[in-house]
């Protein structure tokens, strides 16, 4: 009597391919991919959790950040302190007095830096070399040497007591990093495109504005992005000319928490701290789209 045998595939054995012609062999993870996702782990929460002990200790009393420890949680949350920070702590008026102090600093210098890069490297006259290499000099300048004779400065003009001492401070201070970055940027761009555009009867100007413009946008953008948490984040400069409670931008203003015996409110203090980091990182990351959109949709094929 003859007895039916089942034939044994290759993929019943556990190997070869099936009937598509696709592998049925489980897949082993490489150990290599492990390790990579246990570190983007740890990265992830060495980055997450300062920022969310900040975000609990802002809702703390103050007592309960005293008494307590610094990494349990609130006893009673305290919301208030956002509004006591906002409104007691006056930092709405120094994100007006921020914003007053770096969106003109940071136009004039993508206009001049972005200007000063295309004349440096686009344009053909005697000096241009020696001209880059002042502008690289003015990197290695301390700005903490250049502040006392630029109050005096301020003083003798009649500028103390605005913010015009931050406006032209953090533009001279960031022109050098802006034109050295523009001009490395400009020697991707062809000439040959310039030079089509002259013979059309293009001037310097509309060259510059509807030929160099768009096609750097995307270190205007990148260097914008750079600039602007420097000229946010700055203190020292900051704290140095502004004289008046009235003119004080928010790293400036964050001291104010401080009483005149060492009291600090610490809820309200990182309450205001939060509101500075979250607000700033929130711009961030919608920058940060933008520049790696622009860097990835804007290259120029030959």
């Amino acid at each position: 009597m003859a007895v039916d045998m089942p034939l044994k595939t290759n993929a019943a054995r556990g190997g070869g391919k099936g009937p598509t012609g696709v592998s049925t062999r489980p897949r082993r993870r490489r150990p290599g991919r492990i390790w990579v996702r246990v570190v983007i782990g740890l990265l992830l929460v060495v980055e997450a959790y300062p920022l969310l002990w900040m975000f609990l200790t802002s809702v703390k009393s103050n007592s309960d950040y005293l008494n307590n420890s610094t990494w349990s949680l609130p006893t009673t949350w305290e919301w208030g302190n956002y509004s006591e920070a906002w409104t007691t702590g006056h930092i709405g008026l120094y994100v007006r007095n921020s914003l007053l102090a770096v969106l003109p600093s940071l136009a004039l210098i993508l206009l001049l830096g972005t200007a000063a890069g295309f004349a440096l490297q686009i344009m053909v006259w005697k000096g241009r070399s020696f001209t880059l290499l002042i502008f690289l000099t003015g990197i290695m300048v301390p700005s903490q040497m250049i502040l006392l004779p630029l109050f005096t400065m301020y003083f003798q003009a009649g500028l103390s007591g605005t913010l015009w001492p931050l406006i032209l401070t953090y533009t001279g201070t960031g022109l050098p990093l802006t034109v050295f970055m523009m001009a490395t940027y400009y020697k991707t761009v062809p000439r040959e495109l310039f030079e089509a555009a002259t013979i059309d009867g293009a001037g310097i100007l509309r060259a510059f504005w509807t030929i160099s413009i768009p096609m750097v946008r995307n270190a205007i953008l990148t260097v914008g992005l750079v600039q602007f948490f420097f000229i946010w984040n700055d203190l020292l400069i900051a704290l140095t000319f502004t004289n008046n409670q009235d003119l004080r931008t928010i790293q400036v203003g964050l001291l104010n928490f401080t009483g005149d015996f060492g009291a600090t409110q610490y809820g309200p203090l990182f309450a205001a701290i939060c509101i500075n980091v979250f607000g700033t990182l929130v711009i961030y990351l919608f920058l940060n789209q933008k520049v790696m959109k622009g860097l990835t949709g804007g290259a120029v094929k030959g």
